[in-house]
């Protein structure tokens, strides 16, 4: 698992990312499916900042994202991370390196309180240079009979439609948590797939995780993997659109619900 570090791109409101006017009206590529996803992250990890209390009420406006009101918040820094993690993740989803996006929340001791889960572990692998190429083009002399309607690909509008469903029960299972202590902190990480190339470059935004949120043997350390899948799960939605599919859940940690049912 790798976490972002590093946020320096310019503020854009919430409403560029999720509801462009020129957003493809049939995801049919690699590229279309990756931006319909970045967009609903971004509106995604607002809603959670605001409904988990990271920041005061009071630090957020009220917009508009697939046509339902959502929360931004509106201090340029948290903004500035939020694009510019949108920005280093999108790379690793074009080159299928990403298994699940995790945005965690820690307490002031690093303790993990929360993590909440968006599995691309369905999502289709394709070579970052086949980004442009439509599915219908690679899938020709070996498409079965039920899989016509994918070639055609899925409309946008419906996609948005199921994402705003999405949207609406992440605000209100992250409501119904039990609250997190004050100062929180939280990041964005990337679990990656078992043979995916780990990201390389100078400067490097990832770094690698905690061991507690390291998958791997836990042969090699107690310590690994500890903090994954935690206590209690809270589904939130499933999405399938064709050959968007993304699951997501909320992990309460082992930390918070120990803290919590102490006297």
């Amino acid at each position: 698992m790798w976490l972002i570090i590093n946020c320096i791109v310019e503020n854009q409101k919430i409403i560029n990312h999720s509801m462009a006017a020129n957003a493809p009206p049939l995801l049919t590529t690699s590229l279309s499916l990756t931006q319909t996803l970045t967009s609903f992250l971004t509106v995604a990890f607002h809603s959670i900042l605001y409904q988990r209390a990271i920041y005061p009420s009071s630090t957020f406006i009220l917009t508009r994202a697939y046509n339902f009101p959502v929360r931004q918040s509106r201090h340029p820094l948290v903004c500035r991370w939020i694009n510019d993690t949108i920005t280093h993740l999108t790379p690793m989803v074009l080159a299928g390196s990403v298994e699940n996006v995790v945005f965690v929340i820690f307490n002031e001791q690093a303790e993990v309180m929360e993590r909440i889960i968006f599995s691309l572990e369905r999502f289709p692998i394709v070579h970052p240079n086949d980004a442009y190429v439509e599915f219908a083009a690679r899938a020709i002399g070996d498409v079965h009979e039920d899989q016509k309607t994918l070639m055609r690909g899925v409309p946008q509008v419906d996609v948005d439609e199921q994402l705003r469903a999405t949207i609406r029960m992440l605000d209100y299972a992250c409501s119904r948590l039990s609250p997190l202590p004050d100062n929180c902190s939280y990041t964005v990480a990337l679990e990656l797939r078992d043979k995916a190339e780990p990201p390389i470059g100078n400067p490097q935004p990832w770094i690698p995780s905690e061991p507690s949120l390291q998958t791997g043997s836990q042969h090699q350390s107690q310590t690994i993997g500890h903090d994954l899948g935690g206590v209690r799960s809270v589904p939130v939605r499933l999405v399938e659109a064709g050959e968007f599919i993304l699951d997501t859940w909320i992990e309460e940690g082992k930390s918070k619900i120990r803290k919590n049912s102490s006297p």
